[in-house]
């Protein structure tokens, strides 16, 4: 999948993945195991292993374990909160099981698993779960692979149907021609998510030096295209044949269904696959490195990068949970030791602390980007870093580190526990890990067992004085910021050693049934749109909410028109930082107060400024809403706006637009920005403004801005959470006392001419792919009228995966990773865009292949099968709606923002069902017939020749700095 490059520099997970959606703290949870026989008559072949039932009081994810004949594992969860099934396909194989010289194949399957299999046909995959109004993905990491679709209830038999025959009938469908698809696919991916991505490559430098050649955590995931390039289709198979066996495998099925119909599927589907190869568990060997390595390579970046990497244990290791906590004291967050000798300091503008964990082995990392203020050298904050380790030492572990890791664990859990997709995901890591999907009572007991001592011996065991991974990342043309001359070279993986060939028979399955037959889908399921209430403070702040008992949890999310529509374009980023500032202490509260505070609440509160809004946004557990609530006042009404805490924000938010310039698809946003709305309209800046926008804020202007715009007078509450409406609206009370005055926010445009002939270039030297994007400005939101029906005349063109444009660009010619059309659009103004990140080599030849493809649509419109699939996904994806509360919210926040009706679902799908092909055609010929430009950016010495092959004018676009 595409991603939004991130607005920070530097990012990685605080929370480890294992507990944010697993574990549960010990006084909400027990199980409850019952191995008697089930009263449901079971299949021939199928046995149940355990069924945990649900508690009286608490919390838990009750399901019940079957296996079948062929070593098949099967867990069903039950929730009828929603018409829909997760289902979920977990294999014990990734980048691990691989072997030396042949990396990449477990994340290389992923992607052949959704080329069709031998009943299902090229490309149908997507096609039908997207049909059904479902979403689908696959995940690959070092450890396992997942692949797993949500969809209404009515399709649960034909996923069974697609999982099974990609299980059992894959390799017959394997070709040559899939093969070099893919392949070329896997490089885009690669090219655009690592090689093309600043700090790309750290994980994958950071592996080779922490793990020896020989270990399988020492390559990437993705693979050294090398690996790829050397492998073959029989490589391919004889990998799946070895792996991909039902006895190495987890079915796991959550939401809502009939038990024993899907017992009866899931045996009929899967029940006749043969066995395959035995599958043990790979040893766990201690990794330790006796000295510190050091290594350095330069990258397109603005600022140095360092990061250090010890080796600990593994995951699910006794010492484990101990060393998360030390992670959290040292670089957790604004209450973190390094926080406070590196961030607030000044040193640094970003640090932090992880200790992701895997299978075999786990790290405890530090990184830190130094301030330019103070200095680059990253000889300077590995010092910092070594000084805070001593200060731990002589520190020791207090009350309230043990207190707000077990909070998070709680609050981390419930919120997992919002999704049928986050409990299936729970159940089936736990068994494909332990083989005990039953995990969480003791996987919340092993954090509730952690004392100040056990935090002080695993410092000692494996940090204090032991050798680490040291990696230093910086600008090209500033080697001399390293933290020290390397000590240890890379292994050369560009030939490795002669390796055995997998001596394993292929996989060959005979199905008992016609399998050519797709199963029909059920009854559809009947929607529930939330019951809603409405209210109006005392203030005239309009509140609508609606009550969502699932999980003990509530949300707010209080919005201000205005954001950063309200800067000046000589001060763009205006409203950006004001917000950021909020977040950094009141005038009863240091910053570290405050965050120490809502992680003993298990809470989080933020400020933010984007599109046409101010946002504060809040999450609570129920019994902690009152306690939240008087930190969110104060956050509002009392902000700090102390002058250390602005120049230090300032300063982050410019680094931040820094390192922007180093993206190519950062570039290519404020290309579009600037080439749509004109270089003299603040329209035409990012929200976060330029770096000479930002320099010249002073405290005095966010003061300013906060006094004029930081007011009731045009703000909206949305709340979605386990409370009724008679509960929550006398806490609302203080809220409805708030005072502000009114403002306007400027509706008076002027926008540049599109310009067909032109072509506007940014050229981004060494980029290894190139930002393609042809757009113009267009209508915009409605509900039910030009722009909701342009969008689904617009689905089979660029929306759906099955796209013309995808299928063109990324399946038929392998030039991307992932193409796309769309319509966008917020209250004033709307966007049409078309474009991808593409191989550098085929920048024109994409560019030629959208504009056929626009052209053909415009003239031909779309087909009649094609007008079916978009009705079908369109239509039935409604059942996936409402499942969540952010989803619920985001559903009451459209109603508020746009004075839409309740009911306006059944509109659009009335619209669905009956607008004519002749009308979306025409809509497609009219649209698609307004001029639009093209904006490129690109390695220049190698995309510029070929732009000039194009019948436009070149203009390099210089951008606002």
């Amino acid at each position: 999948m595409l991603s939004n490059s991130a607005p920070f520099i530097f990012s990685f997970d605080r929370i480890k993945p294992i507990l944010a959606a697993t574990v549960l703290a010990s006084s909400l949870v027990a199980c409850s195991v019952n191995k008697e026989t089930d009263s449901i008559a079971l299949p021939a072949g199928v046995t149940l292993v355990e069924t945990v039932e649900p508690l009286a009081e608490g919390i838990n994810i009750p399901y019940k374990k079957y296996q079948l004949a062929n070593g098949l594992t099967v867990i069903l969860h039950q929730d009828k909160s929603d018409p829909l099934v997760h289902v979920d396909v977990t294999y014990h194989v990734g980048s691990a099981r691989e072997q030396l010289g042949k990396s990449g194949f477990a994340h290389f399957f992923e992607h052949m698993m959704f080329q069709g299999s031998k009943n299902v046909a090229d490309e149908q995959h997507f096609k039908v779960v997207t049909q059904s109004g479902g979403n689908l993905n696959g995940t690959t990491n070092s450890d396992r692979t997942n692949y797993y679709q949500t969809v209404p209830n009515n399709q649960l038999e034909k996923m069974l149907w697609l999982e099974s025959d990609r299980m059992g009938f894959l390799l017959e469908n394997i070709t040559e021609e899939k093969f070099e698809v893919q392949r070329a696919t896997v490089k885009n991916e690669r090219g655009q998510n690592v090689d093309n991505r600043p700090y790309g490559r750290l994980n994958e430098t950071i592996n080779q030096m922490v793990f020896p050649r020989q270990h399988p955590y020492s390559w990437p995931v993705i693979g050294y295209m090398e690996d790829l390039d050397r492998g073959t289709v029989a490589d391919l198979k004889a990998f799946f044949s070895r792996w991909y066996g039902p006895n190495n495998a987890v079915l796991t099925i959550g939401g809502d269904f009939d038990e024993a119909q899907t017992l009866a599927w899931v045996n009929k589907y899967f029940g006749s696959l043969k066995v395959g190869p035995k599958v043990e568990n790979i040893a766990k060997e201690p990794i330790s490195l006796a000295e510190n390595r050091y290594y350095s390579f330069t990258d397109n970046v603005s600022l140095p990068l360092l990061y250090i990497s010890y080796p600990t244990v593994y995951g699910m290791h006794e010492d484990e949970p101990a060393l998360d906590v030390l992670a959290n004291i040292l670089g957790g967050g604004p209450t973190s030791l390094l926080y406070k000798n590196l961030v607030k300091s000044g040193v640094a503008v970003q640090a932090g602390t992880s200790h992701p964990c895997r299978e075999l082995a786990c790290q405890m990392s530090f990184f830190a980007l130094p301030n330019p203020q103070q200095g680059m050298a990253l000889a300077k904050i590995e010092q910092v870093i070594n000084d805070t380790l001593v200060e731990f030492e002589q520190r020791g572990v207090n009350d309230d580190d043990l207190l707000k890791t077990k909070v998070s664990i709680e609050t981390g859990t419930i919120y997992g526990l919002q999704s049928v997709a986050g409990k299936v995901s729970s159940l089936a890591h736990y068994q494909t890990m332990l083989g005990n999907a039953d995990y969480t009572t003791e996987q919340v007991d092993r954090y509730n067992r952690v004392t100040k001592a056990d935090v002080m011996r695993v410092f000692k065991q494996y940090i204090q004085g032991k050798g680490a991974a040291v990696l230093s990342i910086v600008p090209k043309g500033q080697e001399a910021f390293i933290a020290k001359e390397n000590s240890f070279a890379l292994p050369d993986v560009s030939n490795p050693p002669e390796v055995a060939v997998i001596d394993t028979p292929i996989m060959k399955n005979v199905s008992l049934f016609d399998r050519s037959v797709m199963p029909k889908s059920g009854e559809n399921p009947q929607i529930k749109v939330p019951e809603l209430w409405r209210a109006k403070l005392a203030n005239g702040i309009e509140v609508i909410g609606t009550q969502n008992t699932e999980t003990p949890t509530i949300s707010l999310l209080l919005s201000l028109e205005g954001g950063p529509l309200l800067d000046s374009r000589e001060k763009a980023g205006l409203a950006s930082l004001t917000a950021s500032l909020m977040n950094e202490g009141t005038t009863n509260y240091e910053k570290e107060q405050l965050s120490n505070e809502l992680a003993r609440l298990g809470s989080s509160i933020s400020v933010a400024a984007s599109g046409r809004n101010t946002y504060v946004q809040v999450s609570s557990l129920t019994k902690n809403l009152d306690a939240t609530m008087d930190l969110m006042l104060d956050m509002m009404l009392n902000p700090k706006f102390a002058q250390a805490d602005f120049d230090r924000v300032k300063n982050q938010l410019i680094q931040g637009l820094e390192q922007g310039n180093k993206d190519a698809r950062t570039l290519a946003g404020r290309a579009f920005k600037q080439v749509t709305y004109g270089e003299t309209s603040r329209l035409g800046l990012v929200d976060s403004g330029t770096v000479a926008s930002v320099t010249a804020i002073e405290l005095d202007d966010v003061k300013a801005f906060y006094q004029n715009y930081f007011s009731p007078a045009k703000a909206s509450l949305v709340v979605v959470g386990d409370i009724d409406k008679s509960e929550l609206l006398p806490k609302l009370e203080y809220i409805g006392l708030w005072k502000g005055k009114d403002y306007e926010i400027s509706a008076d445009y002027n926008f540049p001419e599109v310009t067909p002939n032109k072509l506007y270039f940014v050229d981004l030297p060494n980029a290894s792919q190139s930002v393609i994007k042809l757009s113009r400005r267009a209508m915009p939101y409605d509900a039910t009228g030009d722009y909701f029906k342009a969008n689904l005349m617009n689905y089979p063109l660029g929306s759906a995966f099955n796209s013309r444009i995808n299928l063109n660009l990324r399946e038929d010619k392998g030039y991307t990773y992932g193409a796309s059309s769309h319509f966008s659009a917020g209250k004033t103004l709307g966007q049409f865009s078309a474009g991808a990140s593409v191989k550098k080599e085929h920048t024109y030849d994409a560019m030629k292949e959208i504009e056929q493809e626009l052209a053909q649509y415009q003239k031909a419109g779309m087909s009649n099968a094609e007008a079916a699939f978009m009705r079908q996904a369109i239509s039935q994806n409604e059942a996936l709606s409402f499942e969540t509360p952010s989803q619920k919210g985001g559903f009451l926040r459209q109603i508020l923002q746009f004075d839409l009706p309740v009911n306006y679902g059944e509109k659009q799908t009335e619209i669905i069902n009956t607008v004519s092909l002749s009308e979306l055609n025409s809509i497609a010929s009219k649209e698609l017939a307004k001029p639009m430009q093209w904006i490129v950016v690109g390695d220049g010495q190698v995309v510029r020749p070929q732009l000039e092959k194009l019948p436009y004018e070149i203009v390099d676009l210089t951008l606002a700095k």
